[in-house]
């Protein structure tokens, strides 16, 4: 569906008011959305990065790098950098998940956990999501799609037609796509970044 056909089922659907986005979370959705079809493969081996800004090859990544890329790409907002330096802070409150001694900078940005809890200890974190939470463009949500499967995805300016529910631009395994995704898998976190990093 075109993006003019969508736009126009959104008016024609009473109470499916278009969301407000700001200037900043305007940029942050377009770099996110510029990912489409240049981010088609889902690939989180490890791999040495430049530091900072240090990134893989733009054709692949995983849920972390869609919102990595936007940040950096919006912003100039480099996760890489920021949250490596707080854990060399304060390594201890992040997770124990990988059995690391000390901080990774190639690759601890690109773990769902410790984008939860850097965004929590810079005062990002919302109320737990419930299907009823009010999602604003720019927003980043984060969701279990299994044991040991955390995910993150940046809520869009969209809806999906005919709701009030916005669509989430993400990787959740076949490259950057922008679709309806909010409610499909358990929601476990939910971060407005603005103004805060």
């Amino acid at each position: 569906m075109s993006g003019l056909l969508a736009l126009t089922l959104l008016r024609a659907v009473p109470g499916a008011a278009e969301p407000q986005a700001s200037e900043w979370s305007t940029r942050l959705i377009s770099a996110a959305q510029q990912q489409i079809g240049v981010t088609t493969i889902y690939d989180g081996a490890y791999q040495s990065l430049a530091y900072p800004g240090g990134d893989i090859a733009r054709d692949r990544g995983v849920c972390t790098d869609v919102v990595i890329r936007a940040l950096r790409d919006a912003h100039g907002i480099d996760l890489q950098q920021v949250v490596h330096r707080d854990m060399k802070r304060a390594f201890g409150q992040y997770p124990k998940i990988w059995g690391l001694k000390r901080p990774d900078r190639n690759i601890d940005h690109r773990r769902v956990p410790n984008l939860r809890r850097f965004f929590a200890r810079h005062g990002a974190e919302l109320p737990p999501p419930t299907p009823d939470s009010r999602f604003l463009p720019g927003d980043l949500v984060t969701w279990t799609l299994g044991p040991g499967l955390p995910h993150i995805g940046i809520v869009s300016d969209r809806l999906v037609p005919g709701t009030t529910r916005p669509l989430i631009i993400h990787n959740v395994g076949a490259g950057a796509r922008i679709e309806d995704f909010l409610l499909r898998y358990p929601m476990t976190g939910h971060y407005r970044v603005e103004g805060k990093l």
